[in-house]
């Protein structure tokens, strides 16, 4: 009897299921930009930016103020292609706040 690595056996149903492959690039993508956000704006201000979700390739952002909604609309390329680069591999296309 052989039994096949974890890893292995996670990596196959990943691979054979782009459903489950959708949720864990939305899953990554939020983690980066949280990552992105600290290093753009600082500990002082990233925490009024929170990534909510990664839908059509489009990130949504939850903002504590129209302030910080604009900040992140003037840096919207710069946001999308750090996370893009981090990912390696182009998930994010544009961002959409909410303030």
């Amino acid at each position: 009897m052989s039994f096949t690595p974890l890893g292995d056996a996670l990596h196959d149903k990943i691979k054979n299921d782009p459903a489950l492959q959708s949720q864990i690039d939305s899953t990554e993508a939020i983690e980066i930009a949280n990552e992105v956000f600290m290093e753009l704006f600082g500990e002082e201000l990233a925490p009024h930016a929170k990534p909510l979700f990664l839908k059509n390739r489009t990130l949504t952002v939850s903002c504590t103020s129209s302030a910080m909604a604009n900040e992140i609309r003037l840096n919207q390329a710069k946001i999308v292609d750090t996370v893009n680069k981090k990912m390696g591999k182009n998930e994010v296309d544009r961002i959409r706040y909410l303030a």
